[in-house]
């Protein structure tokens, strides 16, 4: 399977810039698994399309502001001539990181820019006087990855300092700076206390509290996972061929309550609703190392790739974001509604125009038959669904 059957062009005219006013006024495109019919609703129509008695499934993590801008020390610089009028800018230039995992002892894994020229040794400084942080990169990987060891340590005075230096870690597509506003607005209603993730679970920015609280009222029952989102998230695809791409491993947690709803609802034969692509991976995941497909309580790593013939045992319908071309996250959509739902027949253009792009204003939801990787149409009824919504500001695709 060739990455570029996931490929489709996508307009910037087409990209939100600014979320919309209200998180739930967003569109949603619903769309018909069986038939492949589409039809527009507004993101705060999603209580009346799940079911009493459905589980809904929601990524807890809380986003932090990972994006730091500093300078180098130019200790590992290759040497300039001190007549070259650029030599100090070239040894002491800006540099931008990417904190993407916190590892042990201070330790964070992240993405640095330029990669090329921030060698192992190389110190590192952001802000200025008492409240800088100082940095030094201790190994050195691909594609601008880098591990890199705080001064300050893993406590409270370093995350106390990062929330005054940090910037929130907008898409790339999104092309414009972060605001103050983006602290409340990139982050969803239901985020628990525990930093840890380099982006959001974008899905989850839709919901507001009163459409939670309807969703409950309507007897849907609500339960939370933990996956902190990193590269294996949004790390684009390097090879060609699908089957050769890997994921970075992230860390996730199932609460013994959630293990417990699951099989509850499992057992009365109701359905689970994930909402996002990183609760889907963290499900199946758990039930991946469980012979009967059970989710248990626990924590761990994931380095799941889910695309096109993927089993699934536990989710049974989706509520997702629109997703890049050639995205692992949008492999995984394919995997979950059909390609020939999600994309055009010829890919020439954004799926399903109407809704909107990537993480900014659009989500969707799904379901397939448990077990199955693609719709059984003799088998399953004509009210089962995909759900496409958005909630920070976009206009364009379906999942």
């Amino acid at each position: 399977m060739l990455v570029s059957e996931f490929d489709y062009e996508l307009p910037e005219e087409l990209i939100a810039r600014q979320p919309a006013a209200q998180r739930d006024d967003s569109r949603m495109l619903r769309l018909e698994r069986t038939s492949g019919t589409a039809e527009d609703r507004m993101f705060r129509e999603i209580p009346v399309l799940l079911r009493a008695g459905d589980l809904l499934v929601m990524n807890d993590t809380r986003v932090f502001p990972a994006r730091l801008f500093g300078r180098r020390s130019g200790e590992r610089a290759q040497a300039v001539s001190p007549r070259n009028p650029a030599a100090k800018e070239f040894l002491q230039g800006r540099v931008e990181v990417l904190l993407t995992r916190q590892l042990d002892g201070g330790e964070w894994q992240a993405l640095v820019r330029p990669g090329r020229k921030i060698s192992v040794g190389e110190r590192l400084t952001f802000g200025e006087g008492r409240e800088s942080l100082h940095a030094e990169v201790t190994a050195r990987g691909e594609f601008g990855e880098r591990r890199l060891r705080f001064e300050a340590g893993a406590g409270g005075e370093f995350f106390e300092r990062l929330e005054r230096l940090g910037h929130v870690p907008l898409p790339p597509y999104i092309d414009r700076p972060d605001a103050e506003a983006d602290r409340e607005r990139y982050q969803t209603v239901y985020a628990g206390p525990e930093r840890g993730s380099s982006a959001a679970p974008t899905a989850g920015l839709h919901f507001t509290r009163a459409v939670l609280d309807e969703i409950r009222e309507r007897g849907v029952e609500t339960a939370t996972v933990t996956l902190h989102v990193g590269l294996g998230t949004f790390q684009p695809v390097r090879n060609a061929r699908v089957e050769d791409n890997r994921l970075h491993g992230e860390y996730y947690r199932i609460p013994a309550e959630t293990a417990e709803k699951i099989a509850r609802a499992r057992k009365e034969g109701r359905r689970t609703v994930a909402v996002g692509t990183t609760t889907v991976r963290t499900l199946e995941t758990a039930a991946a190392k469980n012979p009967a497909g059970v989710v248990e309580t626990g924590e761990g790593e994931t380095e799941l790739f889910i695309y096109p013939g993927f089993k699934f045992k536990v989710v049974d319908a989706l509520l997702t974001n629109f997703h890049l071309p050639q995205s692992t996250l949008l492999m995984l959509v394919c995997a979950f509604a059909g390609r020939e739902h999600v994309l055009p027949p010829d890919a020439a253009g954004p799926p399903r125009r109407g809704a909107a792009h990537p993480r900014n204003r659009d989500s969707a939801v799904r379901a397939p038959e448990r077990g199955s990787s693609r719709p059984d149409r003799g088998r399953r009824s004509a009210d089962q669904k995909i759900v496409v919504a958005t909630a920070v500001a976009t206009r364009l695709r379906s999942q």
